[in-house]
């Protein structure tokens, strides 16, 4: 048994700040994938990224003190990639492929610093804003989430005694143990933790990780948390995200540029990365809308991440689109990322088995399921739906439609045009 570094331990729960985020690394892995190619083909190109609460009946700004909420924004501004984090980046492998990471861009990241913020409060809701270069402030995305949806979890157990809170985690972990019971009957399945955004707490994240490790086996192919990969010796996973196509498009000058810009991600993202990295992620603009004017040579890659669409149907529409390519669907790969839980994997995975190649990445019900697990009645443990996302690139509304438009986020004329073009586009171009 690892022996507990006790004077850590005290100092990490008596110090003035409890600190939420540790390590810049505490991020999903594909914002380090991504930030390679911003960094290397768009250094020039300024964008604002907006916290945007979906679960409008919340209010933030009731539930999280503002003085909290700097303290922890401020802190992770101090913090730099330290020596051991750059030397596991520069040496370790990465699907499959080792110096994924070129030197010149890990130079740069040595000196990484998250740029200033911008926080007022407007009719209960925080307005948190970053803007400034793309490639400093992509990575303000996921400590920002993070930070907003532990804050909240404090604020609610903060009354729970030392006893109650052994309750609410004892029963906690009983109700993830099922779960992982569960998903061991499911012979061949692959999972993989996408649960840091919208976490309990990174202590809590990190005990369903260990779980799944243990509890699954191979089945549990590894995590997006590159700070938990490092520390677990798991699999760093994770592709690419919506953020590339939404900044391209509204960047594009002309029409043809703008229904381009999808594709243009997918032969941008090929100058850096191969083979295993080659997912689609299609449904910026609605899947269907990418697949109707999709270039031949897009039926190459790899797989396809659905993460809007219903799984089962949005897979079976994948298939087919495979199908009509003369590709088939067995050597491809889906992996499935909106909304699961242990009910729509089992599903899911037992509608397409022995048809297509399949992966689950498991977020929100994996690593901040709490409903019923306290001891008395505490609304603010349940998970929000709260994003953050590009919504203005040098002064231009930057749009997401996806395939669910009750997600849509951008100024409403921008996303009515966008409706209009991609949407509603097989009707006008014949």
């Amino acid at each position: 048994m690892a022996r507990i570094d006790i004077a850590d331990r005290v100092y990490n729960h008596t110090w003035k700040l409890d600190p939420i985020i540790r390590s810049l690394l505490d991020t999903d892995f594909y914002k380090l994938l991504m930030l390679q190619m911003i960094w290397g083909l768009y250094p020039t190109v300024n964008v604002t990224f907006s916290l945007i609460n979906r679960t409008k009946k919340i209010h933030l700004a009731n539930e999280i003190d503002e003085n909290d909420l700097r303290s922890q924004l401020d802190h992770v501004r101090s913090l730099r990639f330290t020596k051991k984090e750059m030397i596991w980046l520069a040496g370790n492998m990465f699907y499959g492929r080792q110096h994924i990471f070129t030197p010149h861009f890990l130079g740069w990241l040595e000196h990484f610093q998250l740029p200033a913020y911008d926080l007022t409060q407007r009719n209960g809701q925080y307005e948190l804003r970053f803007s400034g270069p793309w490639m400093y402030t992509t990575m303000w995305e996921i400590p920002a989430l993070a930070i907003i949806n532990e804050l909240r979890s404090r604020t609610a157990m903060n009354n729970l005694g030392r006893f109650a809170l052994d309750v609410l985690y004892a029963r906690a972990k009983a109700k993830m143990w099922r779960k992982v019971e569960r998903l061991k009957t499911l012979s061949g399945i692959r999972i993989c933790d996408f649960g840091t955004r919208r976490r309990h707490s990174f202590l809590w994240q990190r005990w369903c990780v260990e779980a799944l490790k243990e509890g699954i086996g191979d089945a549990f192919t590894g995590t997006s948390n590159v700070l938990l990969a490092m520390d677990t010796d798991l699999e760093a996973l994770g592709t690419n995200a919506h953020e590339l196509p939404m900044v391209i498009a509204a960047l594009a000058k002309t029409d043809e540029e703008l229904r381009h810009a999808p594709y243009k991600v997918m032969q941008d993202w090929s100058r850096y990365y191969s083979e295993n990295l080659l997912i689609i992620l299609p449904d910026a603009f609605g899947t269907d809308s990418f697949l109707n004017n999709a270039p031949d040579w897009v039926s190459d890659w790899t797989g396809f991440r659905l993460d809007s669409a219903p799984p089962i149907e949005g897979g079976e529409r994948i298939i087919r689109w495979w199908k009509e390519h003369n590709k088939n669907p067995c050597k491809k790969l889906l992996i499935f990322s909106d909304a699961l839980d242990v009910d729509t994997i089992e599903k899911t995975y037992l509608h397409f088995k022995g048809r297509v190649r399949m992966s689950f990445g498991w977020g929100t019900n994996l690593t901040n399921d709490f409903s019923d697990c306290a001891p008395e009645q505490i609304t603010g443990l349940a998970a929000i739906s709260l994003v953050c996302k590009v919504t203005h690139t040098n002064n231009r509304p930057v749009v997401k439609l996806s395939d669910n438009l009750q997600k849509a986020t951008g100024e409403q004329t921008a996303i009515n045009r966008y409706i209009k073009f991609f949407i509603n586009s097989k009707k006008i171009n014949g």
